[in-house]
């Protein structure tokens, strides 16, 4: 099996879980004369069951995660970056749009007598620096996707 493959096994198994979850604790109580829509306990044997199948599959992405070449470091450390990359984009995008006054009701002033805000960052720059960092970030996502698809996946 392809790492990929295990990757959107492991979405499905949390997607599943939380849905037996849910399921669970809408049948854990039901009113004295009625019967539960489904039996609480068979949910929750079933909610074990995935949850094992989830730890042998993050597991084994771990591992080969570690294992797997990707440039001149592994998956972890790209998967690492990439994260990196994200918050810095996040913290450069709100930086500009702050400076730029996009998170101000009403735009700019109203009278003359009113206050002008000005920028204390200079946005032309940092919505650059915004566009670079989704540049690589969308690189390094083809890279790791395609990593996915190439490296099997380790017991």
């Amino acid at each position: 099996m392809k790492l990929a493959e295990a990757l959107v096994l492991r979405a499905d198994a949390a997607r599943r879980l939380e849905q037996l979850r849910a399921r669970v604790v809408g049948n854990a109580r039901y009113q004295e004369g009625e019967t539960p829509a489904e039996d609480a306990g068979s949910l929750l044997a079933q909610a074990r069951q995935v949850c094992a199948e989830l730890e042998s599959l993050i597991r084994r992405i771990n591992r080969t995660n570690s294992a797997a070449r990707l440039g001149e470091g592994t998956m972890t450390d790209a998967l690492a970056r990439r994260d990196a990359l994200r918050l810095r984009h996040g913290v450069v995008t709100a930086a500009a749009d702050a400076a730029a006054g996009r998170d101000q009701r009403g735009g700019g002033r109203q009278l003359r007598s009113e206050l002008m805000f000005l920028p204390a960052l200079p946005v032309a720059e940092l919505r650059a620096e915004a566009d670079q960092l989704a540049r690589e970030i969308r690189e390094l996502d083809v890279s790791i996707q395609r990593t996915n698809w190439e490296v099997d996946l380790l017991d």
